[in-house]
């Protein structure tokens, strides 16, 4: 029976372990044609992987934050089966220290690798179909972008990460609503799933029971990728869903809040009473992720 992805061409970076991986299996188990895109040779490993269950991967190593490698990542899609139908970017590194510890290095590294690194291959694979687009021929094309809940909430000791996440919530958005005309939807996912990174800062959280539903299982993040890469989710696009163990939801970001306006400027005295008032109207902010409590 046919995937719900069959005949599509789906670029997964840091497809090479984690989340990346169980994408990667995911939407060849579901009919799509796979790049598997890493640094290293565990692409090699999971596209032998693939092609050991029966289906179709080519690897393409390379550094997906570099412009001239994300550019050949794309073309080697296309040279490989004659089309691209869908990006998911997924490849990032942490560095986790307090602000205070943090060196450049730390914050220009997950700069580069979590932000950038997603900007590149989107930029070029964007290019791609608007040409196709141009030429008056149908586009179906689906980004898939990773950003995390330390992005949408904040993570204490991870200010460069989530920085670099919360980059990608707004890229997503901004993507989506220049690149729709040109037949590309882009949308987010704030995954919490077991992983190399993960294991490390959240080692019990992210450890598996001993019997029972694993929640805390990569694979169960993959199933809403795979739909986001199919032409099923034409209709959703600048959306940012976050997907853990059995529930998928939808992060709200931004909205507009209270206002008061006085039709003039004001002055800086004044201004107590009016943020209190506006500071009443409006819910507090969830929580930053390891916060302190004040209570």
């Amino acid at each position: 029976m046919p995937g719900i992805v069959d005949g599509r061409v789906v670029i997964v970076t840091g497809a090479g372990q984690g989340l990346g991986r169980a994408h990667a299996l995911a939407l060849a188990e579901a009919g799509a044609s796979v790049v598997v895109n890493d640094i290293g040779t565990a692409a090699h490993d999971v596209a032998s992987t693939i092609r050991a269950r029966g289906g179709t991967a080519l690897p393409v190593l390379g550094d997906v934050a570099d412009w001239r490698a994300a550019e050949q990542l794309v073309a080697a899609a296309v040279a490989e089966f004659g089309r691209l139908d869908a990006l998911v970017n997924n490849a990032g590194i942490v560095r986790d220290r307090m602000l205070v510890s943090m060196t450049e290095e730390d914050w220009d590294a997950v700069m580069r690798v979590d932000l950038k690194g997603h900007f590149c291959p989107l930029r070029h694979a964007a290019v791609h179909w608007r040409a196709i687009a141009k030429r008056g021929e149908p586009v179906s094309a689906r980004i898939v972008n990773t950003s995390s809940g330390a992005g949408l909430l904040g993570s204490v000791g991870q200010g460069n990460y989530a920085a670099a996440k919360a980059g990608v919530a707004a890229l997503t958005q901004v993507a989506a609503a220049e690149l729709g005309r040109y037949g590309i939807t882009v949308n987010g996912i704030a995954p919490a799933a077991r992983t190399p990174m993960t294991e490390q800062v959240f080692a019990d959280a992210m450890r598996a029971p001993e019997a029972g539903f694993d929640a805390m299982d990569p694979a169960n993040v993959s199933p809403l990728v795979v739909w986001l890469c199919s032409e099923r989710s034409g209709a959703v696009s600048g959306r940012m869903f976050e997907v853990e163990g059995g529930f998928v939801g939808i992060a709200d970001g931004w909205q507009h809040g209270p206002r008061i306006d006085r039709g003039e400027r004001w002055e800086p005295e004044e201004l107590s009473d009016v943020v209190a008032q506006l500071v009443s109207q409006t819910p507090p902010p969830a929580p930053v992720y390891g916060a302190v409590s004040d209570a």
